[in-house]
């Protein structure tokens, strides 16, 4: 039997990069999957093939997040087709790469809305058909406790979404159902190629403490763990993959203080 046999799992923004991985994996564990997608058919297709090629179930949606009516009939459509569900992913996530100053309201509206709000949404429909509990995963990222260049709108959404891990966590574990967040490092994906400063932030994620850049297979193995019984013990937490990149920043910014102070000092 394999751990995940028997288990509904949902993963938004599932047909591709990480969202497609963590699929993948929970599919690779005997799960039935369900997964939406917004814009390539071809894409999502492809991808339910794979899962399906595993042996489980699966059910693709397209659905506009950013619509809270849609994502109740997303997950009408989940509970018509699998009667249940005991795994969230809130993994689909949307942004515009400008400064404070250059973006516009409808930039910071739409970010917010995919970020912060869907995932708040999804987790609130999603947990009226966890019956006998279940397990919500949140995909943050870097940019929610480091300031990062043209990452303002989707930097401030994923800090909201932290905050919203958090709240459900409480909130949500009186039905038994736990909520965690996985922020992973910098990991390229086709959401990466929007980034103008795309060849600097991979360059940051190979300075690792484990000599290899983060994969999206090490994003889903943190997913994968935090559903299990081992994870169940873990609530409104944080988790950080990114093989100790960030610390490294950390420490070279504490080294550099500590040159000009003693530069002052002389």
């Amino acid at each position: 039997m394999k751990t995940f046999d028997g288990k509904i799992v949902f993963v938004t923004g599932g047909s591709r990069g990480i969202g497609k991985t963590i699929a993948l994996e929970f599919a690779n564990l005997g799960a039935d999957i369900a997964f939406n997608y917004f814009r390539s058919d071809k894409s999502a297709s492809e991808t339910q093939n794979e899962i399906e090629k595993k042996g489980v179930r699966c059910l693709k949606i397209r659905s506009n997040l950013s619509d809270t009516n849609k994502v109740k009939e997303m997950f009408k459509e989940i509970k018509n087709y699998y009667g249940k569900l005991d795994i969230l992913i809130n993994n689909a996530a949307s942004g515009v790469q400008k400064s404070a100053a250059e973006l516009e309201e409808k930039h910071w509206d739409w970010t917010m809305n995919i970020n912060a709000k869907a995932p708040w949404v999804c987790s609130i429909e999603a947990s009226k058909l966890m019956e006998s509990g279940g397990n919500i995963v949140n995909i943050t990222s870097e940019g929610s406790r480091h300031v990062l260049p043209y990452y303002f709108s989707v930097g401030t959404s994923k800090a909201a979404l932290e905050s919203v891990t958090r709240y459900l966590a409480v909130e949500l574990s009186q039905r038994n159902i736990s909520v965690n967040a996985v922020s992973g490092g910098y990991i390229e994906t086709d959401a990466l190629n929007s980034f103008p400063n795309k060849d600097s932030m991979l360059e940051s994620g190979q300075k690792t403490l484990i000599d290899r850049p983060i994969s999206k297979k090490d994003v889903a193995d943190a997913v994968v763990f935090l559903c299990s019984e081992k994870g169940n013990a873990i609530r409104g937490q944080i988790i950080v993959v990114d093989g100790g990149a960030s610390l490294k920043v950390l420490w070279q910014i504490f080294v550099r203080i500590i040159v000009v102070l003693f530069q002052l000092r002389l």
